[in-house]
């Protein structure tokens, strides 16, 4: 129970640094919004691990994979906050919602995992929901719909490199890093495309770093009291604030279309998470 809190209270604060995100997107360059939630949560990040866990600040053990992971991640962040800079935050999040999709795919291709027929088959439905959302033909396709599905491809690479880095470094460490690394490239681009901000404005930068670094140490708080397979698909919970916040803040309401899109993917990342899950179980068996 303890676990299921803890990974819903993750899930619910997140939409939040996704409308701050957005919020402060039509004031400034989208790259200067992701500087902040990576430079701030390097700050909080190796400030709490200073405090509270001091004996996990090693260096990591899976260097090279630990760089790519990183870079995953990264690349999701800049794709996505693109993306909710021009459309909805829940078309955003239902076409990044595509990543347990694309990593069953990886899954399969790259760390040679078996894949059953049901598990392909909620695959093909899981693009299908997504054509639902896009409608390629009957609305025109722009960068910031590709930006959010490629945030969702960039995650599922980042997904498969974390399994890889599962039994390597601890999960503290991994976050820590993830941080640091972010920080550090988006450091050296920021510059270009920096322009003022006033107090509020700074206020708001660290306040979304500040919640995401929360969320994701609840995230890894829940994994300590429970395997990761049955935590995914709680992820989902996400879109429920993310629909709220978007439509308080900023207007927006999920037409039709994409709610059977988000219906139909949410119902094919379940359908594997539980697939993977009984898996999982019959080979401990």
């Amino acid at each position: 129970m303890k676990a299921i809190l803890l990974n819903i209270s993750a899930w619910m604060l997140l939409p939040f640094m996704d409308g701050l995100a957005k919020f402060l997107s039509q004031e400034i360059h989208f790259l200067q919004v992701v500087w902040g939630r990576y430079f701030f949560m390097a700050l909080f990040s190796i400030l709490i691990a200073s405090l509270f866990f001091r004996k996990h600040l090693r260096f990591p053990k899976g260097i090279k994979i630990q760089v790519l992971r990183s870079l995953f991640l990264f690349l999701s962040t800049i794709f996505f906050f693109y993306a909710i800079s021009v459309i909805s935050l829940a078309e955003a999040l239902t076409l990044a919602f595509i990543s347990p999709i694309i990593a069953t795919i990886l899954s399969f291709v790259i760390l040679k995992e078996r894949v059953g027929p049901r598990r392909w088959i909620a695959v093909i439905m899981g693009f299908i929901g997504v054509l639902f959302v896009i409608r390629p033909g009957f609305n025109e396709v722009n960068m910031a719909t590709v930006g959010a599905v490629c945030a969702g491809v960039c995650y599922a690479f980042y997904i498969i490199s974390t399994r890889k880095l599962s039994s390597i470094d601890s999960p503290l460490m991994t976050l820590i890093f993830t941080g640091l690394s972010g920080a550090i490239v988006i450091s050296l681009i920021v510059p270009f495309y920096w322009s003022y901000l006033n107090f509020n404005g700074w206020l708001i930068l660290i306040s979304l770093a500040a919640i995401g670094t929360l969320a994701h140490f609840l995230l890894i708080l829940s994994l300590n009291y429970a395997e990761a397979s049955k935590l995914a698909p709680l992820s989902y919970s996400e879109i429920i604030m993310n629909v709220i916040i978007g439509y308080y803040f900023f207007g927006d309401f999920p037409n039709q279309w994409i709610w059977i899109g988000l219906i139909i993917i949410i119902a094919s990342g379940v359908y594997i998470s539980l697939r993977e899950k009984k898996n999982k179980n019959q080979f401990k068996i």
